[in-house]
């Protein structure tokens, strides 16, 4: 993660969320999946003759999926150092190979964003809206996007959210205030009124989202609740929005949206 509120004492600990899911959940499997999403997404058989900027790499789980993809170049950064360090285990199961590099940066930071320079491939699923800036998070990370180059980011989307976006705001609040214990009570909470909607009858269904979960990103259904109880910084982003904001700024071209519960995905073409 990055983020312009990165002093704040009720920031979430994105970094050992990240670090747990690596260290109770990393499989071949979830890095056969991660790879799989993110060539379907792009429309592309391999990496190769690209390179790959993963910002907010998290986990590292898709640093590794570009590894995998043959991508000529990764860089990683996050600002959480623990993601830094989670990141930097995976780049040394691949080998430590030359061509990936892993260090501590910040997306808001722009002068250290101008030194790694453009980019075939700028990818960053899930952060630029935990920076406390969005929007200029956005903006900077668009800026590495190399002429003809593709932009691939995941947003949480206001169009989708109930009961509202300012009720998870202060779910959020309360979760990062929270011990272990009202934080675990609150992680069944949420999963008793939101995605059982009370019902014990739809248990079936539920067991259903959390193996889909694992096959739709390699993710984990407990660390991405987790992460969505306990985001903090945090911002919503209308989808027109992000599309008419780097149409306006950029001149960028729209490839691909995917909505989700959540996050939406886009992706776009840098034609310049």
């Amino acid at each position: 993660m990055t983020s312009a509120d990165n002093s704040a004492s009720n920031r979430y600990e994105f970094g050992a969320n990240w670090a747990s899911f690596i260290d109770r959940h990393y499989s071949i499997e979830r890095r056969r999946v991660a790879g799989d999403k993110l060539l379907s997404f792009l429309g592309k058989e391999s990496l190769e003759g690209m390179d790959f900027l993963d910002i907010g790499s998290g986990s590292g789980l898709h640093s590794l999926a570009a590894f995998d993809a043959k991508a000529e170049r990764i860089h990683s950064f996050d600002f959480d150092p623990l993601s830094v360090r989670t990141t930097g285990k995976l780049r040394h199961l691949a080998g430590e190979p030359p061509n990936w590099t892993v260090e501590r940066g910040d997306v808001l930071d722009v002068d250290y964003l101008e030194k790694l320079g453009t980019w075939s491939l700028v990818y960053s699923w899930g952060v630029l809206h935990h920076t406390g800036a969005m929007w200029q998070a956005i903006e900077n990370a668009a800026h590495r996007v190399a002429p003809g180059g593709l932009f691939f980011i995941a947003l949480y989307s206001s169009n989708v959210v109930k009961p509202s976006a300012q009720f998870w705001l202060d779910v959020k609040r309360r979760y990062n205030a929270a011990g272990p214990s009202k934080r675990r009570w609150m992680e069944y909470w949420y999963i008793w009124r939101f995605r059982l909607g009370r019902n014990p009858f739809r248990l079936p269904s539920l067991v259903k989202q959390v193996y889909e979960k694992k096959k739709g990103r390699g993710m984990s259904y407990m660390t991405d609740v987790r992460d969505w109880l306990g985001g903090w910084p945090m911002e919503f982003a209308e989808d027109q929005a992000v599309v008419d904001f780097l149409k306006e700024r950029f001149d960028f071209e729209l490839v691909r949206m995917s909505t989700g519960e959540a996050c939406t995905e886009f992706l776009f073409r840098n034609p310049n």
